[in-house]
C-alpha cells in the first residue's frame, strides 16, 4: 500500500505538465462537403461519318489552319473530306437514270397521243356503222370490224394511260435515287454542326472509316468552353445536404492556390455502387471567361452547407478527448460518465452536446458545451463559462517529452552506466 501511495504522489507531481492544451478561438466557420469531380464541357457533340471511305483532307479553322486539336470552328466549317469517287459515280449514274426515266415518260406521252387519235377515228367509224347498221350499204362483217376496232382502240388508250402512270412512277423513283446519291455524296464532306472548339480529333489523313451499324466518331466538339460543368461524385451520406443553387468552391492541381467558384445545377438520380458504397453524380456549373479551366481536369470540390461568422471554436480533438477517472477532480467524476454518453463530435450542420475539459491544477474539470457546425478540423461551441482564450485539453504530452531519468516507474531498477558510455 505504501508503494501505491508513493506512486500516486509521483504521478501527481508530474501531472501538471502532462496535458496538451489549446485556447478557445473566435472566427468564421464553414461547414462543407468535400468531393472529387471532373471538369466537363456543358455540351459535347460527337461528330461521326455516315459513309465509308478514306480521309483525304482536313478542313480549315477560323485562322486558316488545318483542323486539329483546339481549333475554333463555326457552323458549317469543313472538318474533313472523305474520298467521294464512288459516291460521285453513283450520283452521276442516278442522274443519268433520272434523265432516262424522263425520256421514257415523254415517249409514253407521245404514244398516248397517237392512241388517242386512233381512238377518236375508231369511235367515228363505229358511230357511222351504228347509223347504217347491217344492210346493203354495210355488210355484217364490216359492222363487226368497226365495233371491234373501236373497242381495241379504247383498250389501247387505257393501256397508254397506265404506261403514263408507270413512267411517272419511274421518274419519281429515279429522282429519289438521285437525291439519295447526292445526299451520300454530301456526307463525304464532314461539317461542324455547331460553333465551338475541337476537343479531340480521332482520325488521320489516309485512314479509312467504315460506317456500317453505327457511325464512327471522327471529332469531339465542345459547344462553348466559356461555361463548364463539374461532375462530382458525392457519397449517399452527404447527398441529402446537396441542393440546386448551392454555392461551391473548387480547386484544380493545374493552378495551385487558385479557388474557383460555381453552383450546383442538378443531382443525377442514376446512382452507382462500388464496393457497397453508393455515390451520386452532382452537376456543378462554373464560368470560365479567361479559358483557364480545361476539360477533364480533376477538381477538388467543396459544397458549402452552412456558414457561421464570429463564433467561438475549438479543434475537434478537444471534443474527442476523454480523461481517465483518476485525472478528473472527484466532484466531477460523475460528469465523466455523462460525457461518454453525450460527448459526441459534431456532425455537419447538426448541433449536439459535448464536453470540454479544462485543466485545473494537476487535474481537469468538465465544461459542457453546445456543439454547432464543423469544417472538419474546427467546431463551433456555445455555453456558459466559454471565453476566447480559455485553455482546454486536447491530449496528453508524449512520454518522450519528459526527462529520460523520470520515465517509467521510480521504483524500477536503473541500469548502471560504466565509464565511457
Amino acid at each position: 500500500m505504501a508503494l501505491v501511495a508513493l506512486w500516486q504522489i509521483y504521478q501527481g507531481h508530474r501531472s501538471p505538465g502532462a496535458f496538451l492544451t489549446v485556447k478557445v478561438g473566435q472566427g468564421d466557420l464553414r461547414a462543407v462537403i468535400s468531393a472529387t469531380g471532373t471538369v466537363e464541357p456543358e455540351e459535347v457533340i460527337d461528330v461521326g461519318a455516315q459513309v465509308a471511305g478514306k480521309i483525304v483532307a482536313f478542313g480549315q479553322d477560323k485562322d486558316g489552319q488545318p483542323v486539329d486539336y483546339g481549333s475554333l470552328v463555326e457552323v458549317g466549317t469543313v472538318l474533313a473530306q472523305i474520298d467521294d469517287a464512288l459516291y460521285a459515280a453513283e450520283a452521276a449514274q442516278a442522274r443519268a437514270g433520272l434523265q432516262h426515266a424522263k425520256s421514257d415518260l415523254q415517249s409514253v406521252r407521245a404514244n398516248l397521243k397517237q392512241l388517242k387519235a386512233k381512238l377518236v377515228q375508231a369511235r367515228l367509224e363505229w358511230q357511222r356503222a351504228q347509223k347504217l347498221g347491217p344492210s346493203d350499204a354495210l355488210s355484217q362483217s364490216d359492222f363487226d370490224a368497226a365495233r371491234s376496232a373501236f373497242e381495241v382502240a379504247l383498250a389501247n388508250y387505257d393501256v397508254g394511260q397506265a404506261a403514263i402512270a408507270k413512267a411517272e412512277d419511274a421518274v419519281a423513283l429515279a429522282a429519289a435515287t438521285l437525291r439519295r446519291a447526292d445526299q451520300n455524296l454530301s456526307y463525304c464532306t464532314i461539317k461542324s454542326p455547331v460553333k465551338g472548339v475541337i476537343i479531340d480529333r480521332r482520325v488521320n489523313i489516309g485512314q479509312t472509316v467504315v460506317a456500317s451499324l453505327s457511325a464512327p466518331s471522327l471529332f469531339l466538339l465542345a459547344k462553348d468552353l466559356k461555361r463548364l460543368q463539374i461532375w462530382a461524385s458525392v457519397n449517399e451520406a452527404d447527398i441529402g445536404n446537396i441542393h440546386p443553387g448551392q454555392p461551391v468552391t473548387f480547386t484544380v492541381d493545374a493552378y495551385p492556390g487558385v479557388v474557383f467558384t460555381g453552383e450546383v445545377r442538378k443531382v443525377r438520380y442514376n446512382a452507382t455502387m462500388t464496393q457497397n458504397v453508393v455515390t451520386y453524380i452532382v452537376e456543378v456549373t462554373t464560368d470560365n471567361p479567361d479559358g483557364k479551366l480545361l476539360p477533364y481536369l480533376t477538381a477538388n470540390v467543396k459544397f458549402l452547407v452552412c456558414e457561421r461568422r464570429g463564433v467561438l471554436k475549438v479543434p475537434n480533438a478537444a471534443l474527442r478527448w476523454k480523461p481517465k477517472m483518476e485525472q478528473v477532480r472527484e466532484q466531477f467524476r460523475a460528469d465523466l460518465i455523462k460525457a461518454h454518453q453525450h460527448g459526441k463530435s459534431a456532425r455537419k450542420g447538426n448541433p449536439g452536446r459535448g464536453v470540454l475539459w479544462v485543466p485545473e491544477g494537476s487535474l481537469v474539470k468538465p465544461l459542457p458545451v453546445q456543439i454547432g457546425i464543423t469544417d472538419g478540423s474546427q467546431t463551433e461551441i456555445q455555453g456558459e463559462g466559454l471565453t476566447e482564450g480559455l485553455s482546454v485539453v486536447v491530449g496528453l504530452k508524449a512520454q518522450g517529452s519528459e526527462k529520460s531519468d523520470q520515465s517509467g516507474s521510480p521504483f524500477a531498477p536503473k541500469l548502471l552506466k560504466g565509464k565511457g558510455h
